[in-house]
């Protein structure tokens, strides 16, 4: 199969769908890659790393779609990109579409296949491409607000650890996923005071299990495990110092849990990270923000929202996200797409648009379209 991954589009993106390892992988198994101009330099692969490895190098992005079939990307693809796509392509990669119905719309018309990480599923229920991804990010949105709540980003001036004699800061995690026990974790690890909500008492008790010899090992933290009620969420957020975001639908667009009238009620200068933001947020004032321009305010409570928070660390989370999609990438390059999805349902929950037809019910609700089954569509494919 002829394989290409192009320079990401989106603001301070500096990941690789594919790194140097994965291509020489894929070249030993004798497709041809192709790899955009500079799409490596955010690692610190230059074009003669990926040609040494075997790939081909293309001049810009028009000439890579122009001579691959299966296009390996990490964020979801801009205007003119997908104004690149045709019926022929397979498109693999981040889409979250519940919030974007410019980019899906868009995707219909071009008739590709167009397969989500965050969708593809596993056995035990997880999503295992989405993972590595949310790992990075629960950790980084602690590690970047902690430095928002300095008072010369306008917070309230408080370490997240305290000091001797003072008291840590309160971080109210609301979500008990990937991306919760993962911010909890580094929010542990400086020393804050953590309560983290979530709607299952079950995933509560699993969390317990993880971190009950945390709090004493690391700076004599606190943690607290409550059951997400809208009473439990207002009084948390209200006391709150920050605030992680880290609710998750699959598929579907967040729900909007943390209300605007809710930010009128906390502390000046606390701070809201809405992880949530790539599925619209689960705050009712986020808009999608940059890693140069990372926060705004309002009410007083400063709001960050990067729509893509592990950009920021391209190398850890390139090598990350490859070791994880590379199996799949493998078996639809083997197998070729329509076999790959029709033989292994994990990727088909993966499959969001097929020629010109919705595959996701979620998204279909979120953005008032209809969806059909993956498996009709693709019993149609060529």
């Amino acid at each position: 199969m002829r394989i290409g991954s192009p320079k990401e589009s989106k603001a301070q993106e500096f990941r690789v769908g594919l790194t140097p390892d994965s291509v020489k992988a894929l070249v030993n198994d004798g497709h041809e890659v192709w790899i955009e101009h500079h799409a490596g330099l955010g690692i610190g692969s230059d074009d003669s790393v990926y040609q040494q490895a075997g790939a081909q190098i293309a001049e810009n992005a028009e000439q890579l779609f122009q001579n691959v079939d299966l296009i390996i990307k990490v964020k979801e693809p801009n205007r003119q990109e997908r104004a690149l796509l045709q019926a022929r392509h397979t498109l693999f990669t981040y889409l979250h579409l519940a919030s974007d119905l410019e980019q899906t719309t868009d995707l219909m018309q071009s008739k590709a296949v167009c397969i989500a990480y965050e969708t593809v599923t596993s056995d035990d229920g997880t999503l295992p491409l989405l993972t590595p991804m949310s790992e990075i990010a629960g950790r980084l949105a602690v590690q970047e607000a902690a430095c928002q709540l300095e008072k010369h980003h306008g917070g309230r001036g408080i370490l997240l650890g305290g000091a001797s004699g003072v008291e840590p800061a309160h971080v109210v995690i609301i979500g008990g996923g990937v991306v919760g026990s993962n911010a909890c974790r580094t929010a542990l690890g400086l020393g804050a005071n953590v309560v983290i909500l979530d709607k299952s008492a079950s995933r509560l008790e699993q969390l317990k299990q993880q971190f009950q010899d945390r709090s004493s090992a690391l700076l004599k933290s606190n943690i607290d495990y409550l059951l997400s009620t809208p009473e439990t969420l207002e009084q948390q957020v209200i006391a709150a110092d920050l605030v992680v975001g880290a609710v998750l639908i699959p598929g579907a667009a967040a729900p909007k849990v943390i209300s605007s009238a809710l930010v009128k009620k906390m502390k000046p200068g606390a701070v809201i990270a809405d992880v949530a933001i790539d599925q619209g947020g689960c705050c009712e004032n986020s808009r999608p923000t940059t890693h140069k321009d990372p926060t705004f305010i309002v009410d007083g409570v400063i709001h960050y929202c990067v729509a893509n928070i592990p950009g920021a660390v391209p190398k850890t989370s390139s090598e990350a996200l490859n070791n994880a999609t590379l199996p799949s990438i493998r078996e639809i390059a083997r197998k070729g797409v329509k076999t790959a999805l029709l033989e292994n349902i994990h990727l088909a929950n993966g499959l969001n648009v097929c020629s010109g037809k919705l595959t996701r019910e979620e998204v279909a609700q979120a953005l008032g379209l209809e969806a059909v089954s993956a498996e009709s569509v693709l019993r149609q494919l060529a």
